[in-house]
């Protein structure tokens, strides 16, 4: 099944019979009562049937989650995206189909969900004490030497640069790569409010290696 393929938008007057664009589904959705009631269940069924695409096509990495999961997992992204489709009715530019525009909603929502079933019972590290260590045996003694002094200024700009928040952030995110949107479920944030925290951890701490003489203060972290 592919987007192209899936389910029409309900015509106005007429539910669930086949309409040619996206004004068709927009005018359903914006509607009241029974038609929009119909609009909603119509768009939920294709959401359903991306979110359960997604888990197929990546059934073979999921052993560890059973069936009845899957399809309670299939459910919840349904309903998320659902959600976030409503929300953003006004984004719709017509630039694709509508349920081309839906569709991806639905499949995003299913990554996001799987990822924190991956993780669900997982320790979030974020104490900086706990990034890993890069050993490269094919470099030369001097090499190494070098690497060592700039992953100890790195921890150091780590330690006295950023603040608690950020410090927790950049551990997660890019230490030990943590995704993002587990991370944003554990300490009850966003991906946005994530995403700038990073942002600004990484801004001093190349700053921080630049004045630590560290040419790769510019292009680190």
């Amino acid at each position: 099944m592919t987007a192209a393929a899936a389910t029409a938008p309900p015509r106005i007057r007429r539910p669930m019979a086949p309409a040619s664009d996206g004004d068709a589904w927009i005018a359903a959705l914006r509607a009241e009562g029974a038609q929009r009631d119909q609009a909603i269940a119509a768009l939920h069924e294709l959401l359903l049937r991306a979110a359960r695409f997604e888990l197929s096509r990546r059934r073979a990495a999921l052993s560890y989650v059973r069936g009845e999961e899957l399809d309670e997992i299939a459910t919840q992204a349904a309903d998320d995206a659902l959600v976030a489709v409503l929300a953003k009715l006004d984004d719709f530019r017509g630039a694709s189909r509508f349920t081309t525009w839906a569709y991806k909603f639905a499949v995003l929502e299913a990554g996001v969900r799987l990822r924190r079933r991956a993780w669900q019972g997982r320790e979030v590290v974020l104490a900086a004490e706990s990034w890993p260590a890069f050993p490269d045996r094919r470099s030369s003694a001097q090499e190494q030497l070098e690497r060592s002094e700039l992953f100890d200024s790195l921890r150091d700009a780590i330690a006295g640069a950023l603040t608690p928040h950020q410090r927790e952030v950049f551990v997660a995110l890019a230490l030990n790569e943590v995704p993002i949107d587990v991370l944003a479920e554990r300490l009850s944030s966003t991906r946005g409010a994530l995403y700038k925290t990073l942002h600004d951890a990484r801004s001093k701490l190349r700053r921080e290696l630049a004045e630590a003489g560290f040419a790769e203060g510019r292009r680190s972290s």
